[in-house]
Parts: C-alpha cells; sequence; structure tokens
C-alpha cells in the first residue's frame, strides 16, 4: 500500500493555509490524516468484512506568541484566504477563551522535508482471503470440543497516512499495524472465555501464529472452567509480560503524562528525580522505543518519535509531553502528542510503554517462591495520579507452591495497592522481553489511541483479591 493519494493531492493546500494564517500568527502547523481500517470477522453461526474505526481531515494548531488553538475540518479545498479569516474569526469569538488561556513562550520552526515509510504485505491479501482464515480459525475451535459453544475469529488491519506542514516544514509517514483475535466460548459447568491475540504489521505473522495457537486456547478454556476465586492476601507474585506491561501502562503511563503536571494531577511531578522504584527498575516510553501499535515517525504535533527513559535505576527521570505541556514546562517535547482523531485535542499519550529487562531467569524466579502466583493476560486497569493509587486486574493466575508451578488455577485476579509500594517490592527481573500491542488506552473514559505496553517478568509482593 501506497501513502494516501488524497493528502499527497493536499500538500499545496496545506502550504497556502499555512501561509495565510502565518499573517495572524507566529506558528502555524496543518495535520492531515487518513486512516483506512477494516474488521474481518467470523464466529459458528455468520462472518463479516466491513469497514473499521477510520478517519480523513485536517487539525490547524496555531500560536500566537501567548497560547496555543486548534481547529478541526473535513475539507482545505477553496479560497485559503476565506478559511483562514473564518478560523482567526472562531478563535476570536469564543468570549470564554481569555479566562481559560495558558501563557507559552514561542515556538521553533527547524526546516525539514522527509517522507517516512514501514512496508506491510497487506496487499498480498484480499478481502475474500481474510474473511476466509477467520471461518477457518472459527470451525477449527468449535470441531475441536463439543463444549466449545461459540467461536471469535478476528483480523483487523488498519493503514495511517499523515501529512505534517509548517512553514519550514512538509512531512509524511505512511505505515499499518494489524491486529488477530481468537476468542472461544467455553461451557464445562461455568461458562468461560479464552482468547489469543497476536499484533504485527505482517498479516503472514498474524496469520500463523493464530492457526498454531487454537490447542492453546483450547487448553486454556479447560483450565478457566475449573478455576476458583482467589483468597486475598499479600503473595509473592510473578508477572507475565502482560501483567507486566499493565503495571507499566498504571503505574507509570498516565502518571507521567505531562499535561496533567501543568494541571498538578500528579503526584509523580514532584518525585521527578527521587527513588520511585526498586534499583534494578528501568522503564521506557515512546514510538521509537519499540516495534509495536503505537510505534511511528512522527507526533500529532509533528515531533519525531522519541525513546525516552521514564525510569533509571529506580529512579524517576522524566514524564511523557505534548508539544504544549513542554512549552508550558519549559522542557524538550517527547513525541508523545497524540489525538484520538483530526477531530479531537492532541493531549500527552503513552505509546509503547515497558520494563527493561533484566538478569534472572524465570525458572530462578518461580523457583524462589515458598507460597504465591504467577499471573497472566490483562484484563482491565486503572490508576489515581493524583494520589498515586493502582488497581490491575488479570485474566487468571496459577498457584506457585514449593517453587514450582502447580495445576490449580485462580480467576479473576486483582491486584491492588500503592504505586511506589509495588514498584520497590520488585526483587527480581526476567532476562526475557515482550511488548504487547493490541489495546486501546482512554485518557479517562475517551480520547481512545492505540498502545502497547509489555516487558520481562516481574517478581513483586503485593496485594491480591
Amino acid at each position: 500500500m501506497s501513502f494516501s493519494s488524497y493528502l499527497n493531492g493536499k500538500r499545496e493546500d496545506c502550504a497556502a493555509l499555512v501561509k495565510a494564517l502565518s499573517r495572524r500568527f507566529s506558528y502555524v502547523s496543518v495535520l492531515g490524516t487518513d486512516v483506512r481500517a477494516a474488521v474481518y470477522r467470523a464466529d459458528r453461526k455468520s462472518s463479516a468484512a466491513q469497514d473499521g474505526a477510520g478517519e480523513c481531515g485536517f487539525v490547524v494548531k496555531m500560536h500566537d506568541g501567548r497560547a496555543f488553538f486548534e481547529y478541526s475540518l473535513d475539507d482545505i479545498s477553496g479560497d485559503k484566504e476565506a478559511l483562514a479569516e473564518k478560523i482567526a474569526a472562531a478563535v476570536a469569538a469564543d468570549p470564554a477563551l481569555e479566562s481559560r488561556m495558558i501563557s507559552t513562550a514561542a515556538l521553533e520552526d527547524p526546516p525539514m522535508k522527509e517522507d517516512f515509510v514501514r512496508e506491510t504485505d497487506f496487499d498480498s491479501y484480499d478481502d475474500a482471503q481474510l474473511l476466509g482464515i477467520c471461518r477457518e480459525l472459527s470451525a477449527q475451535l468449535c470441531a475441536a470440543d463439543e463444549k466449545v459453544l461459540n467461536a471469535i475469529a478476528m483480523i483487523q488491519p488498519y493503514v495511517v497516512s499523515k501529512l505534517f506542514v509548517t512553514k519550514n516544514r512538509e512531512l509524511t509517514q505512511h505505515y499499518g499495524w494489524a491486529n488477530g483475535y481468537l476468542l472461544a466460548i467455553y461451557q464445562d459447568g461455568k461458562m468461560v472465555q479464552a482468547r489469543h491475540v497476536e499484533g504485527s504489521d505482517k498479516l503472514s505473522e498474524i496469520i500463523d501464529n493464530l492457526r498454531g495457537s487454537t490447542d492453546e486456547v483450547l487448553d486454556l478454556a479447560r483450565h478457566l472452567a475449573t478455576a476458583t476465586p482467589i483468597e486475598p492476601g499479600v503473595y509473592d507474585v510473578i508477572t507475565d509480560s502482560s501483567i507486566t506491561g499493565l503495571i507499566a501502562h498504571e503505574a507509570f503511563g498516565h502518571g507521567v503524562e505531562m499535561d496533567q503536571f501543568v494541571k498538578d494531577r500528579a503526584m509523580a511531578k514532584h518525585c521527578v528525580g527521587q527513588y520511585v522504584a526498586s534499583p534494578i527498575t528501568n522503564m521506557h516510553d515512546g514510538a521509537a522505543a519499540a516495534h509495536s501499535v503505537a510505534s511511528y515517525f512522527f507526533d500529532d504535533d509533528g515531533v519525531l518519535a522519541h525513546d525516552t527513559q521514564i525510569i533509571k535505576d529506580g529512579i524517576l527521570v522524566a514524564g511523557l509531553s505534548d508539544l504544549a505541556s513542554a512549552t508550558q514546562l519549559g522542557t524538550v517535547p517527547t513525541g508523545n502528542g497524540r489525538r484520538d482523531s483530526y477531530k479531537r485535542k492532541a493531549y500527552s499519550r503513552m505509546t509503547n510503554t515497558f520494563f527493561c529487562p533484566g538478569t534472572d531467569k524465570l525458572e530462578d524466579m518461580i523457583a524462589s517462591v515458598k507460597h504465591g502466583y504467577m499471573l497472566f493476560e490483562t484484563n482491565n486497569g486503572m490508576e489515581d495520579p493524583k494520589n498515586w493509587q493502582i488497581q490491575c486486574t488479570a485474566e487468571y493466575g496459577i498457584e506457585i507452591v514449593d517453587g514450582k508451578l502447580t495445576d490449580h488455577y485462580v480467576s479473576p485476579v486483582v491486584m491492588s495497592g500503592s504505586v511506589p509500594e509495588l514498584l520497590k517490592s520488585i526483587s527480581m527481573v526476567s532476562d526475557t522481553f515482550k511488548v504487547i500491542g493490541s489495546g486501546m488506552c482512554g485518557k479517562g473514559y475517551k480520547e481512545w489511541v492505540r498502545v502497547s505496553d509489555g516487558g520481562p517478568n516481574l517478581k513483586v509482593r503485593v496485594k491480591l483479591g
């Protein structure tokens, strides 16, 4: 697939609008977005191919020497001088704007012109092939065990094209990502769901891995059907990469998004330079820090992708910023300015958030636990950045007794407590590493963007219930 022909034809329009608005504002950028998405889904009774959550439009960001303004629109065709007048009038028409304004320094606009591309194999598959693969996988799961009530197979590719234009810059990026899902609904005394998720910019990898995971999904379903509730208490816990990522995401993801620093809504603002975790703990975030669903070349503010170290040897060293929050705080933007869509504001948002690997072997970590649990598969999580409390839910855990994994499954499992207490309890970090990119993250209850997280296995001591 090639860069959007629609956006390609709008380069001159974007430049002309920037020129017209630059007579009124000291800095102007135009971001054009064209995202194409599809969903291929099959279960026991039906199958369908349909459009996914795509978008196509433009957002203008302006700075007048004091503050930022944004204006979104579906198209920028027509008279650019008239459009510039309309945008400027809309900004001036808000009577409450002055009282809400946060003054910031003037912006730099370093020259750059580049087209960024990450290749995919999406053109090798058509709709019929992808839908046929989903039908095949669903039928295979349904036929494998009479206790499978239904099985859902899904493949979701999306392709992103973005054009970013200022007075001195013209950037484009073009890349794709896809996720694959298997879900078995299984009943043996009680009804449970077992799932497997894949993510890649190669559909061939996703298809091969889904085909090789049907037995794993069925085995998990059978164990979940016999799983018991956990007895609440404080335990030694080993996390899989998914739960490690959930901790990273909730503990020092939202809590270090620096637009929250501006609003004084994050405890982390006051802890930069302090120990917040065990000295063997290191954490990163960034679109350039890993290759996953949230890997891009430049953010929605036109800032090139970064690899930001958040925690270094247990010390909180940096947060994540968009252009506005970095300008307000007097720091360098980290390339974390992201939008739900061109119709929405850019916020400081996580991208690929993960703990770094250590030196321990997983088998030694398990052997060190007298009685505890190994936790698997992210379900959901919540964080209170202001008071630094965390709650993470795992799909299931496996009991560890005398240093060995048993066949006793517990489900679901909720991990909760204080962020510093949890992170300071990290006593072992495995030498393995995995970043998982299959989910969406909201800011509050909205503003959804694609994120990934993960890392090695961690040994922690934490409250479970």
